[in-house]
Order: structure tokens, then sequence, then C-alpha cells
């Protein structure tokens, strides 16, 4: 094995570099700076800290600077004070800021004693992260600066705060190539800039593209061998539409979502507690996108799903398991201060909600108004006071140690102990004002083992203790209130838990209603006014949603959410994205005043407002399946990748889509075409994940990291096992997405750890092995079996100097592997034929899209 492994690094760095890859040369282009990302991060991580901790001895503000040190400017921060350079982007050693808070050296600890000692790891921890990624710092030299008043009415101006417009499509010169009004938007840019687009990609280019785009998959031979014979003007609409009604269509967009989800089974954080019960959540994802699921609805039920009415138990479980949206993040339950805890849960909360949906960064203002878009810190604390009355139940409340935190799970009906989330289309959103029930005797007769909840029921109107009621029944009665567990009669977690779990969900559900108080500087000890619950007020649009006196107020946010200006465009923008490699904003989580301005912004408005059109009045109706056929089916999508010198020259970024932007596939599309390739792909999906059979328990104590490797599973890579800081290698080092995180676009790299993986992984030389028994037990003479290779991995034939190079490599081997296996002349060829299989896992052709 080892010699031919040396054999086959041998064929990749010669045979293959001028042979079977030769033919794809791959111009990636630049990647967009992460400028605004870095920025957000300094905002909501490092400046108030500096203004809480440091400013008091360390600003133009203190009555003596301390050490001639000043941190409230950039040049301050950097320059240092008389011992030296308080910040040295890039290099944490010799940044005495960072030294400083570790507190490693008993002469140099900030905050000093006095001033309340070292500050938690994690805040240290954000600091270096800072330092690492160069510092990023937007504070100009002046050290003080005058408070900057919020103007809303100045702020809603900005293009992202007002309600998309539909523009007539453009006329265009040349007015036949245009297939679709998106195709007259496109070409009327290019035009304007002396540009024309490509011709048209390749038919087996094309049809690749589509595969991977649609159900992150390959064609099989036979179906680009099918495509190919076609000759009808609608083959690639009959393409496009059977894999739309694919099952593998949710699983590919479903992970979409779950990136932007920060979907993970387990807390993160310092102490790392396993969520057994999310694979829930991601499987009703997967039901959303395949059911299509119009997406104003989507968003209804993760935000509110408890509040809506549904025709059966299925739905009513389906409602409550979309919830899990606001109770995935990661999570500090070593956290001593409750307060702290339940402010760091809801600003998690207020994050997601906002960069996943709006893309916009609400959070920034939790400590400050926000420094670049018009949201006030109230505003902030208004959403703050909507999740405040909201009770989120994550579970893990049966583990003691360091968990102080944990909570119960949801409750599902008897039917939800063992179904999955039903792929169903909901009902529009109804008020839960709607739902009538005068059946106070049942109310009573369920709430008498409950006294202590019963006298806070009694209070409530009407209509809020027929909502009660209606949950209660939901969930067997168990009330939102509920204390948790004993947590000292924790079990050891087993060898499968699953059945334990059976019946239960990670979600929200209504908590006490209350307005949350804004705490200066988003400090708890530092407690100001009370604030109602409520909207931002630039993205408002006519007079905002009534919250009720009892209600939490998220029902009202799910219909302000899908009544905004951003939503529409940002759910746009995020399909445009994942067809065509970049978006139309270029910061996908940021329309904000830091994030790139649109490069069509007339396109986009004409795109969101037919997305949210009723399909009765000519729109999509909220449909994403719609949405992703009218992009696939524009002649803008079917260009060729291939380089035009002058229009290379005049729009490098490919900003005016001439052409095709060549585009690696991600980490699952990459393990799924090797599983694929092989024939091992299983496309049954599992039932849970590895996490719930393992259950309830400590990362690290208890719970063995490499338990959840799944490095055999041979099904679709979304349903691999996603623990926070124990990503599978497979996803990990093909940048996968940070799942603590809300994660619009990817970073994408090529770096030497990723070759070294192709060459060296046990899942990657299975896969290879798989496929050249694949190869040889086929009824094929022996060049049928190359071009079958060559189909197979990258979706064509070879070309007839890669059929030579191969055959003279496969003969060379072969010859030099009888004598490494005893004479065994079959496995030498099938050692022989895998170490060519891995070669082509390993070429750039495999993991690109041109």
């Amino acid at each position: 094995m080892i010699y031919s492994a040396l054999r086959l690094r041998c064929f990749l760095a010669g045979a293959l570099a001028v042979g079977a890859c030769a033919s794809f040369a791959v111009t990636v282009e630049p990647g967009i700076g992460p400028d605004a990302a870095q920025l957000e991060f300094f905002e909501k991580s490092i400046r108030p800290v500096l203004a809480d901790k440091c400013y008091k001895c360390h600003s133009a503000e203190a009555d003596k600077s301390k050490g001639g040190l000043l941190l409230d400017t950039r040049e301050g921060i950097r320059q240092g004070g008389d011992t030296g350079h308080a910040v040295v982007p890039g290099n944490l050693e010799e940044s005495l800021l960072v030294q400083a808070l570790r507190w490693h050296d008993k002469d140099l600890r900030m905050p000093p004693e006095k001033e309340g000692g070292k500050l938690p790891d994690q805040v240290i921890a954000d600091f270096e992260k800072w330092v690492k990624m160069g510092a990023p710092d937007p504070r100009d030299g002046a050290a003080k600066v005058a408070r900057k008043e919020i103007d809303i009415e100045k702020g809603r101006q900005f293009w992202a705060f007002q309600p998309p417009q539909a523009a007539p499509p453009p006329a265009v010169r040349n007015a036949s190539w245009p297939r679709t009004d998106l195709d007259r938007f496109i070409l009327a840019a290019q035009e304007a800039k002396g540009l024309k687009p490509n011709a048209d990609a390749d038919k087996r280019a094309l049809l690749r593209r589509v595969y991977f785009d649609l159900i992150g998959l390959p064609p099989a031979p036979q179906d680009m061998e099918s495509f190919l014979k076609d000759p009808a003007a609608d083959a690639l609409v009959k393409v496009v539409d059977r894999l739309l009604a694919s099952p593998q269509f949710g699983e590919r967009w479903g992970r979409h979502w779950l990136d932007a989800a920060r979907y993970a089974e387990s807390t993160g954080k310092e102490r790392n507690f396993t969520f057994p019960t999310a694979w829930r959540y991601r499987d009703y994802v997967i039901a959303a996108f395949n059911a299509d699921k119009p997406y104003d609805q989507f968003i209804h039920e993760q935000i509110a799903g408890d509040l809506l009415p549904g025709k059966d138990d299925a739905e009513r479980d389906a409602h409550r398991i979309a919830t899990g949206f606001l109770a995935l993040g990661p999570k500090g339950l070593n956290e001593k201060n409750r307060e702290q805890f339940r402010m760091d849960l809801i600003d998690e909360q207020i994050d997601a909600t906002s960069r996943a949906i709006l893309g916009v960064t609400v959070a920034c203002a939790r400590c400050h108004d926000h420094k670049f878009d018009p949201i006030p810190q109230r505003e902030y604390y208004s959403l703050a006071g909507i999740f405040r009355s909201t009770e989120t139940r994550f579970g893990t409340d049966a583990l003691g140690g360091k968990n102080k935190n944990g909570t119960p799970l949801l409750s599902l009906s008897a039917s939800g102990a063992t179904a999955t989330p039903a792929a169903v289309v909901s009902s529009p959103a109804i008020p839960p004002s709607a739902v009538k029930s005068d059946d106070k005797a049942r109310l009573a007769a369920l709430l008498a083992s409950r006294p202590r909840q019963a006298k806070k029921l009694a209070a409530l109107p009407p209509a809020r203790q027929a909502e009660v009621l209606r949950r209660l029944q939901a969930q067997q009665g168990d009330l939102p209130a509920r204390k948790p567990a004993n947590k000292k009669k924790a079990a050891a977690p087993q060898k499968d838990n699953s059945a334990a779990l059976a019946g239960q969900a990670m979600g929200v559900q209504e908590g006490t209603a209350s307005n949350a108080r804004l705490y200066v500087r988003g400090e708890i000890d530092s407690p100001g006014d009370t604030v109602p619950r409520g909207f931002l007020t630039v993205m408002t649009n006519g007079a905002p949603p009534v919250i009720p006196a009892q209600a939490s107020g998220r029902l009202e946010l799910a219909d302000w959410l899908t009544a905004n200006p951003l939503t529409a465009r940002v759910m746009v923008n995020r399909a445009w994205q994942h067809l065509f490699g970049q978006g139309l904003v270029r910061t996908p989580d940021n329309f904000g005043a830091t994030g790139e301005r649109p490069s069509h912004p007339e396109l986009l408005d004409a795109l969101a407002v037919q997305f949210m059109r009723p399909a009765a009045d000519g729109g999509m109706g909220w449909s994403v399946k719609k949405l992703v056929r009218s992009l696939v089916l524009s002649r803008t999508y079917a260009l060729s990748s291939a380089v035009e010198e002058k229009a290379f020259a005049t729009d490098p970024d490919n900003v005016l889509l001439w052409r095709a932007t060549p585009r690696r596939l991600d980490a699952e599309a990459i393990r799924d075409a090797m599983l694929a390739a092989s024939g091992k792909l299983e496309l049954q999906p599992p039932q849970g994940s590895i996490v719930a059979k393992v259950g309830n328990g400590y990362i690290g104590k208890g719970i063995r990291p490499e338990t959840f490797s799944a490095a055999a599973a041979s099904y679709r890579s979304v349903y691999l096992p996603i623990v926070r800081d124990f990503v599978p290698d497979a996803l990990e080092i093909f940048d996968f997405a940070e799942p603590s995180l809300v994660v619009a676009a990817r970073d994408v790299t090529n770096v030497p750890s990723q070759a070294l993986y192709l060459m060296n992984s046990d899942f990657v030389r299975a896969q290879a092995d798989a496929m050249a028994a694949r190869i040889l037990a086929a009824p094929l003479d022996y060049s049928q079996r190359i071009a079958l290779a060559y189909e197979l991995a990258l979706g064509r034939k070879p070309s007839e100097a890669e059929r030579a190079r191969t055959d003279q490599y496969l003969l060379d081997e072969g010859r030099a592997l009888i004598p490494v296996k005893s004479g065994n002349s079959q496995e030498a060829a099938q050692l022989s034929w895998a170490t060519f299989c891995q070669a082509l896992f390993a070429c750039a052709e495999f993991r690109y899209l041109k």
C-alpha cells in the first residue's frame, strides 16, 4: 500500500498534471474581502469591552491616561503606551494588550483586580481572534466623537430600507439573445460597458452544473447520454423540472438554509453538551424545501410555529419543530449568572433572526446605537423584549456538573414520538385569537396538579387562556413554566438513547409577557429604562403590528419579518449566489451601510417583487422552486466559463456576468460525488442522527469526540452529525460553514491540506477502491472502462491523449504491483485501477464546475 501511495503521488504530480486534467484550466474569481464581517466583529465583540473596561483609564476622557496608553482610537491602540505597542495586527505575542488580558505576567494585568479583574476566557479569545484577523478598527484619529443622533427618516432613504419596486426590463440592442426578462437586465448592463456575453456552455458542462446546483450530485452517465441525445428545445426544461421534483433538491437547498440557521447538534463553547433532538429541525427544513413551502410561511413557522394552527397533529408537530431555529444556537451553559445567560441567549436569537432573514446586523446595537445603520439601541431592546417573553427549550436539563442553564425539551403529540416532520405546506398564519375554546373546565382539570401556574393563567384574557389550552393539548399537559428535571438524578449516557428522546424536540413557546430593560453598554449590572416590545422603525412601512399585552410578540414579529423591504431581497440574493457563485449583493448577510451595494439593483428588485407576488397575479407566491427555476432557465445561467480577453480586462471580477464563474464544489458535494462515483451512495435518509443515539452528554467527558466521525457512513453528507468543534474532516477541510455562526456565504480556499486529504484519507481510498471494483465488474472492454471512469468522475469522455496516458499508467502500475500482490494479477489490477480512480478524485476538474 505504501508503494502504491508513492506511485499515486507520482501519477498525480506528473501524469494527471498534463493528462487527465490538462483540459481543465481553473480560473477562480478573486474572493470578497471580509471587511464588513471584520467590522461587525469589532463593533459587537471588541469596542463594547474597550468602552466598558478600558476607557475609564485609557482614553481621552480619562482624568489622566495611565501609562501613556490610549485605547479609544485606532492609532492609539496600535501605538501603545510607555511599554510598547498595545496591538500589532496579526501578531499575538507582540500585542501587549493581549498579553495583559491573559494575566500571564503579574506585572502586566488588565483590567486590574480593583477594576474587576481578569475578563472571561471567551472575551480574551475574541481579542485574540481580532488581532489575528489584522485588528480591523474603523475608529479614526479623533479622540472624542460627538454623539450622532440617528435620523430614521434619512436612514429610510438608503436603498435597502426602501420597498422594492419592479422596474420594466430595459431595452437591449441584441434583442435576439435574451430568453427571459432577467437576461435583458444583464445584457443591458453589459452593453452599457461595451461587453457582450460569452457563447453558451456545451451541453455536458451545463448538465453537470445544473445537477450539482439543484441536487448536489453529478449526473449519472446514462442521464448525461440521454440529455446529449435529446434534440428537443425543452430538453433542459425537462431536466430542471425533474430535479426540482427530486427528494434530493430539499437535501441540497435545505443545507443552504442550515448554514444560515447555524444548525448544529451540540452547544459548543467551553462546555460542549449534545443536542440529541436537533436532527428534527434538519429534517423539517429538508421537507419544507421539498414540499416547496412558501418562504413567507417557512419564516412564520420558524419564528412562531407554536402559535400557528395546524390541520392535524403532524402539522402542529412540524410547526413546533420549526421553532428549533431559535433554540439551536451555541450556548455557554457554564455561565453562573442566569440573567447574563438569558440576555446572551436573546442576543444570539436576535443576531440569527436579523442576519439570516433580514441580512442586517441588528445585534451590533446591543451595547450602543448601531454605528453604521439607523438602528437605535432602544429598538434592539424592543426586539429583546419579544424573545424575553419567549421560553426557549433546548434540552440538557438532565445534565449536572458544569451545566447550570439546562431546560426541558418541547413535547410532541403521540404520533410525533416516531414521525419525522411532515412535508406539508401549511395554511397562512392565523392569529391565536382566532382559535376558539370555552372549555374552562378542562383547562382547570389540566392545571389542577399545577397550582403555581394556575394562578397566573387564571388572570389571562379568555383568548390567551384558549391558546394555553391548545398548547396543553398538543404538549400532553406540559406547561411552559414547568421546572427542569432534578439534575442530581441525571443518568449517564447510554449506547442508544433515541427511544428516551422520542416525542421531544428543541424549540420555543410562549413565556411570561414582559418588556426588556435597556442595559447601558450591554452590561447587565447597568440597567436603564424599560423599553416596550416592538420592531425596527427604519424597516417598518405604515403602522407597525400591535403586540397584545399578554403575548410575546413573536407572531407579530413573523408578520413584520415577511412584510418589510429586506426579506424577499435577501432570499432572492441567496438563491442567485448559490447558482451564480456570488450574489447581486456580494455581502449576503449584510445589506446595511457597511455591505456592498447591489450590482444590478433594478434586477434584484424586479425578482424580489416577482418572488412575493401571488401566483394568481402571475408571481411566484414565495415559491423557492419557482425562483430557482426562473434563474436556471435563463440564458445568463447557461453561459460558458471561457475567458474572453477584452471582457476580462474590463470586468475581471465578472460582476456583469458576461461568463459563468468557475466554482469549486462545496464540501458536501465533493463527498457525495465520490460516493456517487463509487456506487456506494445511499439515497435513503437515515432515521435521526448519531447524536440522537448517543443521547444527552458532555463531549470530552463521557462522550468521545470520535463517536461523531461517521467516516464510514454512505448516506448523503447533509445527514452527517454536525457537532460544534468536531465537524467531520470530510466537511471541515473543504470550508464547511462554521456551525456557531450565521453563514450566508462559505469561504472557498485551495490549500495543501485539501490535496493531502484526497491522497491520504481512508474514506477517499475506500471510494476509489469501490469505484475501481465497479468499473472492473462492468461488461466492458479495456478502453470502455477508461471512458467509464472519466464519465463517473468528471462527467465527460477522455481525450485521446488522456486515454493513452491512462492506459500507460495502468499497464505500468499493474505490472509493478504483481510482485507486491504475490503474483495475483487480479488484485494488482484492482489496486492499479483504485489508484487511478483516486487520482481522478484528486484532480481539480473533479472539484470544480466550469
